[in-house]
Parts: C-alpha cells; sequence; structure tokens
C-alpha cells in the first residue's frame, strides 16, 4: 500500500500530540496517512505496552488513518545506528510515503531528538538504489520521500510554518484521549506525570490556539523543516 503521508513517533502518542489535527485533516481530503511507532513506550511511568499497543490502535482509527506499525526499539535508549536506520528504510520502502513527519530535532524527552535524526537520514539512504533492503523474502525498491516535517512537541519552537487544523482539534483531542492510561484522568490510582496533568491539556489547546492566531484560524500544528518552503504564488500565503 503506498501512503501519501507517514508520521513516524519515537512513542505510542507523539504524533497525536504534535501532528493529530494534521493527519485527521489531510485524511478527510483523501490522503492516505500511516503511524510508524519506534518503541512501545514500555518505561512510561503509567500503563503497560499492552495497553499502549490497544490505545495506538484506536487512536488511529480516530485519525482516519490506513496504517500503523510498532518498530518495537528499546524504550528510553533509541540509538541512531546502522541496524535501527535499516528498519525504518524497510518501512519507508514498504509504504513510499510522498511526506514523511517527524519528531521534533530536540525535545524533553531524549529518544525524540535522537528519532528525529535517525528517521530523517534513514529516509535519505531509503533512496539509494544500491542500498539492498528485503521484506518477508523480497527484494525491496529504492525510495526518497520528497520531503520531512518536523512536529513540534513538549519544547515551545518556533515553527517553520502552521497548517490550519480549524476543524479538526476535537478529532486530535479525541485521538489523545485514547491513550487514557497516560493522560489526566481524576479517577486513575497512577502516579502524576507532567502529560497526565489536566494543565497539559490546557496547554496543548492554548498553543493550539495560539498558532492558529499567528495564520488568522482558530486552530494550527507548527512545523520545521531543514529546507526552502515554497508557494505557488502570494495570493495563497496567509
Amino acid at each position: 500500500m503506498k501512503l501519501d503521508i507517514l508520521a513516524f513517533g519515537a512513542h505510542p502518542d507523539d504524533v497525536e500530540l504534535g501532528a493529530g489535527g494534521t493527519l485527521a485533516k489531510h485524511a478527510k481530503q483523501g490522503a492516505k496517512t500511516g503511524i510508524i511507532d519506534l518503541t512501545r513506550g514500555e518505561m512510561g511511568t503509567r500503563g503497560t505496552p499492552e495497553i499502549r499497543d490497544e490505545e495506538a490502535k484506536n487512536a488511529a482509527k480516530i485519525l482516519g488513518c490506513v496504517v500503523r506499525e510498532n518498530l518495537k526499539m528499546r524504550d528510553g535508549f533509541l540509538v541512531n545506528d546502522e541496524a535501527s536506520q535499516l528498519e525504518i528504510i524497510k518501512i519507508i520502502r514498504k509504504y513510499r510515503p510522498e511526506i514523511i513527519l517527524i519528531n521534533a530535532p530536540r525535545d524533553r524527552h531524549p529518544d525524540h531528538g535522537v528519532a528525529s535524526e535517525m528517521v530523517l537520514q534513514a529516509s535519505f539512504k531509503s533512496g539509494f538504489t544500491k542500498l539492498e533492503t528485503k521484506l518477508d523474502g523480497q527484494k525491496q525498491n529504492a525510495w526518497r520521500p520528497k520531503v520531512a516535517y518536523k512536529y513540534i512537541q513538549f519544547y515551545d519552537i518556533r515553527p517553520d510554518f502552521v497548517i490550519d487544523i480549524s476543524g479538526f482539534m476535537d478529532q486530535k483531542m479525541e485521538s489523545i484521549v485514547a491513550h487514557s492510561s497516560q493522560f489526566y484522568n481524576p479517577n486513575s490510582t497512577e502516579p502524576e506525570t507532567v502529560i497526565a496533568s489536566k494543565s497539559f491539556f490546557e496547554s496543548l489547546e492554548a498553543r493550539s490556539r495560539e498558532y492558529g492566531r499567528s495564520i488568522y484560524a482558530e486552530h494550527g500544528e507548527g512545523f520545521l523543516v531543514d529546507r526552502m518552503i515554497g508557494a505557488e504564488d502570494l495570493m495563497k500565503m496567509r
């Protein structure tokens, strides 16, 4: 299955938090979207890997994604090495996305920055015609996505551009709430964490509205990109 957009996250829920509204919007517009989680989030304070697997499946359905896979790398100890990059290359060649979304380049959780650089490097090497990979015994063809965009996570980083997600904020929040073991629940008996506080949900809403305000919209999601971004003409820019 060829995808239009493939979003990578170091942990289940990374993509929902940083780019959930963008994925929901593009799925509604007819784009084929998917999510790849590098780890199962097994080092998280709350929940279990098994619970998180089910939460991730439900969240993907809410966002309209047609694919969600987990590469089962080691949570908390991601390493940007050849073996890890090859697993990512196999996934990119399997789904041949035009666009990939990746973790923030630096963030509170060290896995995020490692994942960002690892996926970015793997996406380029995926286009090497002399780099051979096999999936289910079949040789894969080289494929390089056209562009990689980095979504913003915990740290407040100024975005290079903002996507208008007005009308999709509720869907984004529903996908986040689907990860119920991780976020605010007044009835939970598990330890409170930074992201499991009520104020964390409030901060998501506030950031979305701030990004939206910056482009004269109700809600927005910010992204970073290493290359220049072009527009067809001035009339289509905000």
